[in-house]
């Protein structure tokens, strides 16, 4: 199992500070977010940075870690655009970078406040799947024209492929032991990963899994995916102890129940301040 760490707080400089200090320290991955405007009482009030300028920083001063952002809010971005902002941060990164993906947040006003975004889920869903769509015809290279129910263009051309011939895509998938939310789970399979959550929940905490969920989404997913279709991620977000044999045994519970990265994930406004993460990101992860 691999090691992210999230920028959650921070100024542009603090975050490739903090970036930094994640290689130096033996994390695998360092990973931003994607808001704009966010109306969620104590969430509104630190600023919001591009997560694509943040890992192009990010990119030009490590070497090793893996970049992303938790996670890119596809839909309210123009697939063309979000295409070459990935592929830029690709090259830069000289293939390190993978793209978590969901459809948004309800409560980013670069959702509510503009009037030709699409609001309903369902249709920031089909949204989502038809940028999918358009981003790995992309990377062709081959001009190509595009017809979808949102997402119509005539001819594009990107002559540059990925460095890897792609990017690998982590779509955010809804996780219900009970009745397992097909439209969601089967477009994480399409791809290379999932980034899962469960259902209900006020705070990015309370969407985690537990590794008992874990367990039964990788069941899942050996059942229904095609085990021929290379390498796939599951992402586990949670947060690691102080104690370094606490840490040890969270870690090694999510490993054995199937998660392939650990994202050290701190969000609560009223305790994480930038000089915390970084602190954290010293310790490093759990050793071997």
């Amino acid at each position: 199992m691999r090691y992210g760490f999230i920028g959650s707080y921070g100024s542009p400089q603090q975050q490739v500070r903090l970036a930094r200090e994640c290689e130096d320290s033996g994390w695998d991955g360092f990973f931003t977010w994607d808001g704009m405007s966010l109306d969620a009482g104590e969430f509104d009030a630190g600023p919001t940075w591009d997560p694509f300028a943040l890992l192009g920083s990010v990119a030009s001063v490590t070497e090793r870690i893996t970049l992303g952002a938790m996670v890119f809010a596809v839909p309210r971005r123009r697939p063309w655009e979000f295409a070459q902002q990935a592929l830029t941060v690709d090259h830069l990164s000289e293939g390190r970078l993978v793209l978590p993906v969901g459809m948004g947040v309800s409560i980013d006003r670069a959702f509510t406040s503009v009037p030709e975004q699409r609001e309903p889920l369902r249709e920031r869903a089909r949204l989502l799947d038809e940028h999918l769509a358009w981003l790995e015809r992309s990377w062709s290279t081959d001009t190509f024209e595009f017809d979808g129910e949102f997402v119509r263009t005539g001819e594009f051309q990107f002559p540059q492929a990925p460095v890897n011939g792609r990017i690998p895509v982590w779509p955010v998938g809804v996780w219900d032991a009970v009745t397992p939310p097909r439209r969601s789970l089967d477009r994480a399979l399409r791809w290379d990963g999932i980034v899962p959550q469960v259902r209900g929940g006020d705070s990015p905490e309370d969407a985690e899994p537990t590794p008992a969920d874990i367990a039964a989404l990788a069941g899942w997913i050996d059942t229904h995916r095609d085990g021929g279709c290379g390498p796939y991620d599951i992402v586990f977000q949670g947060r690691l102890d102080d104690e370094p044999a606490v840490a040890a045994e969270q870690a090694k519970a999510a490993a054995d129940a199937g998660a392939t990265w650990w994202i050290e994930s701190w969000w609560d406004p009223a305790t994480v301040t930038p000089e915390r993460l970084l602190e954290r990101a010293k310790k490093g992860p759990p050793k071997a």
